[in-house]
């Protein structure tokens, strides 16, 4: 006589979810078509936006370096270590610090980066190679040190394999990179970090798009990306990695003003740098043009497609929530300012923390901070020695950089583009957002104080800088 037995079929767990970021360099809130363009065709970038979510209140900091050290870290850059305990403009990313690709190792990722790196200080030729990606959890890298102001020589991980590359041709060779990258790790879950060089100055393009925009150059750069990301995202498809894999286009800060005709809203065929579309200012500000950036989450049946998320979330996030969706662990020995934001990514947006907080720091100077609907800019004068090199800020109209002895409010909601001052209509809007900034000037830090919550680890003077302006009022 057979007797059946009872037998628990335990199903296979999924496995590990892929990441890709695509991380523009200064292109604008307005500049691609599903955020507003009128002159610039990104047909990918839209049709990932149909598939997937745009978020309308995604936010990076105002400039290069810095945005960098928070999408690495989830930390605001006065918050994170750098070599020698200093302050740079941009941060020279501490070796003790931890990264989003030390965190998804841990779980077996394969991690790879391509394009600017700009963590290991603002300098093509002077730069710490202990501080380069293959140093700070990547197993691969191609690409450069820093920004493309001048010239640009490009690395494949520890070794220079070519000085002065033609810039027409960086976008071009980024993707195919990523996607060799992707096709001899399609077996394992992988990590690919694309910084894109462009839409930095100098702009570059090949020729297949040279010339095309009615947007001049500017509009070239950008269709390129565009086009690149398409490549990207059917190569996931081609590979039948597209169902298990996060994908995020966004940018590093708003548009680059001083290039444009009046350091106004890039429009016209001859400006070199973007547009930040219905919002006010643009990079190396602390306006809405400065930190706010489109941004497009997609992965198929896993984030419903056409979706529009108004839930403020950041650059600072996206380190916890990969580690969540990795199965991976958050550092427990130190504090991130970013959170995990998966079920928004799900769709739950009824379960966003409402008293999330915004802070805005212009290089070591807290000058906002945001609470659901309201803005207030704090008091600023007209001089902040501080801010060098941004004492006075040449990359912004003169009208964005006027000081102000009182705080200013805005109703983002009803004032996307900050033109009303409501302060006085809403006394304790203001004095809750007040008391909001000084706790992040106690933890995080100020021109003028050290942060409880920042980190040094090396030996000697905690911010030398410090010293310079703690008599300032």
């Amino acid at each position: 006589m057979f007797v059946a037995g009872v037998f628990t079929t335990l199903a296979k767990p999924p496995p590990p979810p892929n990441f890709v970021i695509i991380f523009a360099d200064d292109m604008g809130y307005g500049d691609a078509g599903c955020f507003g363009s009128k002159d610039i065709r990104t047909p990918r970038i839209d049709r990932m936006a149909k598939e997937g979510m745009r978020f309308t209140s995604f936010y990076a900091q105002p400039i290069c370096g810095p945005s960098r050290a928070a999408l690495m870290t989830g930390c605001q850059p006065l918050r994170v270590a750098e070599v020698g305990n200093i302050k740079n403009v941009h941060p020279e990313l501490h070796d003790k610090e931890i990264t989003i690709a030390e965190v998804l190792k841990t779980k077996g990722y394969a991690t790879a980066c391509f394009g600017k790196w700009d963590l290991a200080r603002h300098s093509q030729l002077k730069f710490n190679p202990k501080l380069m990606p293959n140093h700070q959890g990547f197993d691969y890298f191609f690409g450069t040190p820093t920004s493309n102001d001048g010239f640009v020589d490009l690395y494949r991980n520890g070794k220079r394999i070519e000085e002065k590359a033609d810039m027409n041709l960086l976008t071009q060779r980024y993707t195919d990179e990523v996607i060799g990258f992707i096709k001899a790790n399609q077996s394992k879950p992988f990590f690919v970090y694309l910084p894109h060089t462009m839409p930095h100055t100098r702009l570059g393009a090949s020729n297949k798009f040279k010339g095309k925009s009615p947007r001049g150059l500017y509009g070239d750069v950008i269709e390129e990306i565009d086009h690149s990301t398409g490549q990207i995202l059917d190569a996931l498809g081609e590979l039948g990695l597209e169902k298990n894999t996060y994908v995020l286009f966004t940018s590093d800060n708003g548009p680059w003003l001083i290039k444009n005709q009046g350091k106004i809203d890039g429009t016209l065929e001859g400006d070199h740098g973007g547009s930040a579309g219905i919002l006010r200012s643009g990079k190396v500000s602390t306006w809405e043009g400065g930190q706010r950036v489109p941004a497009v989450f997609w992965a198929p049946g896993r984030i419903r497609p056409n979706t529009t998320c108004k839930t403020m979330a950041s650059t600072l996030d996206i380190l916890p929530t990969f580690t969540t969706l990795a199965g991976a662990k958050t550092p427990k020995d130190r504090d991130l300012d970013g959170e995990d934001i998966s079920r928004l990514l799900a769709g739950r947006f009824d379960e966003a923390r409402m008293e999330k907080v915004y802070y805005y720091y212009l290089r070591t100077t807290l000058q906002a901070v945001r609470q659901g609907k309201w803005k207030l800019h704090l008091p600023r004068p007209a001089k902040r020695p501080w801010l060098a090199p941004f004492a006075q800020n040449k990359h912004i109209h003169p009208k964005d950089d006027a000081a102000f002895g009182e705080p200013l409010l805005y109703d983002l909601e009803g004032d996307v583009s900050e033109t009303t001052n409501v302060a006085q209509a809403n006394p304790k809007v203001v004095k809750q957002l007040l008391a909001i900034a000084e706790k992040a000037r106690t933890e995080i830090g100020d021109y003028n104080r050290i942060g409880s919550g920042a980190r040094f680890f090396d030996e000697g003077v905690h911010r030398p800088d410090v010293k310079k302006w703690i008599q300032q009022k």
